[in-house]
C-alpha cells in the first residue's frame, strides 16, 4: 500500500489522469480503427517539433523569473532568421544553418535587453512577460508588411510587397531533420533527426546546468537573499537565464517550423507561449524547480493527448466538434496547469 502512495505521489494527480485518458483515447482509436501505427508517429513528429520551445522554459524557471510567457520575443527572431535563409535561396542543410545564424545572434541581443526589463519588474515576470509578447507580435504584424523582402514565393501576389501569412518551406529546408536517419519500425516512422535534433539541445543545457555558472543560476533562482549573501550577482545570473531562453526559443520554432512545412507569421507567434508553459508544469516543474525530465514528459503528455484525441472525436461526431474537442481540450490543460497549487507556489 505504501509503495503505491509513493508511486502515486510520485506520478501526481495530473499526469495520472492525463495518462489515463490518453490510454482511453487510444483504445478507442483501436477500436475505431484508427491507425495506431499513424497515432504513434504523429506523437513521436509533434514532440519533437514542440519540445525545444518547451525547453526554453527551463533556463527563466531555474533563473528565478519564472515560466516565459514572452516566448514570442524569441520566436519572432527565429522567423526572421529562416526568412532571411529563404530569401537569398537557401536550402537544404545550408538553409537551416543560415537560419539558425542568423537568429541566434538577434535572440541573444533581444534576450539581453528583455533581461533588463525582466530585473526592473521583480515579480510581476509572468504578468508583464505576456504583455510583452502581445505587443512584440502586434508590432511586427506591421513589420512584416514594412520588410523589404523581394522573392516571389514569399511576398503577396499583389503588389509583390508584404510578407503572407503562412510561407511554405518545400522547397527550402522543409521536413530536413523529420526525414534525416528516419526509419520505421511496425509501420511507426521515427524522425531520428527531429529527436536527436532535441536530444543535442537538451544535452547542452543539461551541460550547462551543471557547470558553476549554470549552478549559480539555480542557487539563484531557488532564492535572491540565499545567493545576495553567497556573493552572487542575482540581476546578472536572471538576465542568462532569459537570454537562454530567448535563444532556446529562437531555434525552436525554426525546429518546429521546418517539421511543419510551414512559416507562420503575424498573430501565430502569440500562441506558443501558454502550450509550452502547460507542457512543462504538467510534466511535474514548478515556478521554482524546473529539468529536463519535466519538459520530455510534459511534452508528451500535452502532445499526445491533442494528437490522440482528434482523430477519434472526428470519426465519432462526424467531424462536426473535432474543433470544438480540440480547444476545449487544449485550453483546458492550459488552464489546469497555470492555475494548480504547485504551478502557482501557493
Amino acid at each position: 500500500m505504501n509503495s503505491i502512495k509513493e508511486v502515486y505521489k510520485k506520478i501526481g494527480f495530473p499526469r495520472l489522469i492525463i495518462s489515463l485518458t490518453l490510454i482511453l483515447f487510444m483504445v478507442g482509436a483501436a477500436a475505431l480503427d484508427i491507425s495506431i501505427a499513424a497515432l504513434l508517429s504523429d506523437m513521436l513528429i509533434r514532440f519533437g517539433m514542440n519540445a525545444i520551445m518547451v525547453l526554453a522554459m527551463v533556463p527563466t524557471i531555474q533563473s528565478g523569473t519564472g515560466v516565459n510567457l514572452n516566448l514570442a520575443l524569441g520566436v519572432i527572431f527565429g522567423l526572421l532568421g529562416a526568412l532571411i535563409s529563404m530569401e537569398f535561396g537557401f536550402s537544404g542543410w545550408a538553409g537551416l544553418g543560415v537560419s539558425l545564424g542568423i537568429a541566434i545572434p538577434l535572440a541573444i541581443i533581444a534576450g539581453y535587453l528583455y533581461g533588463l526589463l525582466v530585473n526592473r519588474i521583480k515579480g510581476q515576470e509572468m504578468t508583464v512577460g505576456n504583455y510583452f509578447g502581445f505587443s512584440i507580435v502586434s508590432v511586427m504584424c506591421i513589420f512584416w508588411l514594412l520588410l523589404p523582402f523581394k522573392n516571389p514565393a514569399m511576398v503577396w501576389a499583389m503588389g509583390g510587397t508584404g510578407l503572407r501569412v503562412t510561407l511554405t518551406m518545400e522547397e527550402t529546408f522543409g521536413g530536413l531533420l523529420n526525414n534525416f536517419l528516419a526509419f520505421e519500425i511496425g509501420g511507426v516512422k521515427i524522425p531520428t533527426g527531429l529527436l536527436l535534433f532535441f536530444a543535442l539541445c537538451a544535452f547542452l543545457v543539461y551541460l550547462f546546468g551543471n557547470t558553476k555558472t549554470g549552478t549559480a543560476m539555480r542557487v539563484t533562482g531557488g532564492g535572491e537573499r540565499f545567493a545576495s549573501s553567497n556573493g552572487l550577482h542575482v540581476n546578472r545570473y536572471r538576465i542568462l537565464g532569459v537570454v537562454i531562453s530567448t535563444v532556446l526559443a529562437a531555434v525552436g520554432i525554426i525546429i518546429y517550423s521546418q517539421a511543419f512545412g510551414f512559416l507562420q507569421l503575424y498573430t501565430a507567434p502569440l500562441y506558443v507561449a501558454m502550450p509550452a508553459a502547460a507542457s512543462i508544469l504538467i510534466g511535474g516543474a514548478s515556478l521554482k524547480k524546473a529539468t529536463i525530465s519535466h519538459v520530455i514528459i510534459g511534452t508528451f503528455l500535452f502532445q499526445s493527448l491533442l494528437v490522440v484525441a482528434l482523430p477519434v472525436i472526428n470519426v465519432v461526431s462526424d467531424g462536426s466538434m473535432a474543433e470544438i474537442i480540440r480547444i476545449t481540450v487544449s485550453n483546458g490543460i492550459i488552464l489546469y496547469a497555470l492555475t494548480r497549487k504547485e504551478a502557482s507556489g501557493a
